[in-house]
């Protein structure tokens, strides 16, 4: 998305061009967002994922949970976009429950709708054959992550699952393996992504994160979650490297930190 940004394009018009380079780049699978699955564009992305031998095995759809209007219209997006992506290998959703306007402070009445509907979301999900995974951007980290740490707290872990950016978090001040082990065994995926001074990075390498120390984190525990690789660039990133070579070197920098194949 950034990259049809960045060529002044849409997303439409850059299709044909960038999923390709996911494959390109060796990887086998993808994570899209609700974007890329409006009635105009999605038939042209199963399309272009099959031809090019990608899988989907999660689909983000982000939106507002902390009330039950809104909450439902999410909701209702989640499941028609699931079922969308089910034959495309798509066993998950994410979500992010949108910020409040102005990144206003949730109530904890906010707060305890927010995870009501999680769950429900999650069961819904769940008798479709889908798991639900929650994200965080940064606002779910302020006053010492109190959204993400009640949505852990309140949410019925048979239902839902996190899918842990850890970027966000230490964009955050807050220290991703921490969070991690928190979350334990309730984390599904991880979002990675590093910075310099917490600047993005052109592609996943060495930086603030230490993805060493959380490579042997989740070695000792046991753990195997989905391992996401997500760029994205500040408008003071350097980029020095066509889009599809920053991938490339993303996945072979992650396959040798946590000892995995793409």
């Amino acid at each position: 998305m950034q990259y049809a940004q960045r060529q002044h394009k849409t997303l439409g018009e850059c299709l044909d061009e960038t999923i390709p380079m996911a494959r390109q780049a060796g990887f086998k699978n993808v994570e899209l967002n609700q974007s890329f699955f409006t009635p105009e564009l999605r038939g042209r992305v199963r399309d272009l994922l099959i031809s090019n031998h990608l899988k989907l095995p999660a689909v983000y759809v982000g939106g507002p949970m902390h009330s039950r209007e809104l909450a439902s219209r999410t909701m209702q997006q989640a499941l028609e976009i699931g079922a969308f992506c089910k034959p495309l290998g798509c066993s998950a959703v994410i979500n992010n429950p949108n910020p409040k306007p102005g990144r206003a402070r949730k109530s904890d009445g906010e707060l305890a709708m927010q995870a009501e509907m999680l769950n429900q979301l999650g069961q819904d999900l769940s008798k479709k054959g889908f798991q639900l995974w929650t994200h965080n951007h940064d606002p779910e980290m302020a006053e010492n992550a109190r959204e993400w740490r009640s949505n852990l707290k309140n949410t019925d872990p048979k239902y839902v699952w996190f899918c842990l950016d850890l970027d966000w978090v230490h964009q955050a001040d807050l220290q991703p393996l921490e969070l991690l082990r928190e979350a334990g065994n309730r984390v599904a995926a991880l979002h990675i992504r590093n910075s310099r001074d917490k600047l993005w990075l052109e592609s996943l390498s060495g930086g603030d994160i230490d993805y060493r120390k959380v490579a042997d984190y989740l070695k000792r525990e046991d753990l195997s979650p989905l391992l996401v690789v997500e760029l994205a660039y500040r408008q003071n990133t350097v980029v020095t490297r066509p889009l599809v070579e920053d991938l490339r070197l993303s996945r072979i920098y992650a396959e040798k930190t946590f000892g995995v194949s793409a």
